[in-house]
């Protein structure tokens, strides 16, 4: 393998895996220890990764736990790839549709490109009920429970109990994390809720900006081969979609 392509199969596994060990990297390429270990001395002095002992991690991994931001940050952060995802996750809404709206500033996003048609709405999402109720076209339904004020959530067991009595055609659910097959969130009740959602519908979609790839947020609440389609935005690193194409359908 030339060395141009042996380092850029070093970097790809680096931002796909965030920490790899020369080890791994040997038994993916098939070359010698010494020849990874220049490699990666090589990558590290262009600034391409960072090496740590015994491998390398990419730029972007976060080796301290997440810290869940508050609503006003989240809105704050990636404003026009979430309006990017938004646009494109309520394309795929119809007339008549029973859909669930869940927590997030890029579901509150989706609620501008809704169609003008009547739907039913179902969201356990307070700024999503607020963003919605001007409009008379749509039969809006709000769940109610234990209120989370750091998401503006409804969850808790007032919540499972309405939503296991409902239909959904539809299911559009926000997460906080994406790390191999696994998707998460940093609320162990926000994420039981949402399994709970998703488990019903008939089609489940996920909605995440490209920056939540290879993170774990806290709570593993669903996985990603039982998901239709997960919307995200088009800054998304090609290896990592090519990657992540194995668990389910990513959508631009």
């Amino acid at each position: 393998m030339l060395k141009t392509k042996r380092q850029q199969a070093i970097m790809t596994l680096c931002e796909l895996h965030g920490v790899v060990t020369v080890k791994f990297i040997q038994e993916q390429l098939h070359v010698s220890d010494m020849t990874i270990r220049r490699d990666l001395d090589e990558l590290a002095s262009q600034n391409r990764l960072i090496r740590v002992h015994g491998g390398a991690k990419s730029l972007s991994f976060e080796s301290e736990k997440p810290i869940e931001l508050s609503h006003g940050e989240k809105k704050q952060l990636h404003s026009r790839e979430k309006e990017f995802i938004a646009k494109n996750a309520a394309a795929a809404i119809q007339e008549g549709d029973t859909i669930f709206l869940g927590t997030g500033t890029t579901i509150e996003l989706m609620t501008k490109y809704l169609p003008p048609k009547r739907l039913r709405i179902i969201t356990n999402s307070l700024p999503v009920f607020n963003l919605l109720t001007t409009n008379e076209q749509h039969d809006l339904y709000l769940i109610g429970g234990a209120y989370r004020k750091i998401t503006g959530a409804f969850v808790g067991s007032i919540a499972i109990e309405t939503i296991q009595k409902l239909s959904i055609q539809k299911a559009f659910v926000g997460v906080n994390g994406i790390m191999e097959e696994f998707v998460s969130t940093f609320s162990i009740e926000e994420g039981k809720f949402q399994q709970l959602v998703l488990d019903k519908a008939q089609q489940k979609f996920l909605v995440a900006d490209a920056n939540k790839f290879n993170q774990n947020a806290f709570y593993n609440f669903y996985n990603l081969n039982k998901i239709d389609g997960l919307y995200t935005d088009d800054t998304i690193n090609e290896a990592v979609k090519n990657y992540y194409k194995q668990y389910t359908n990513i959508m631009q």
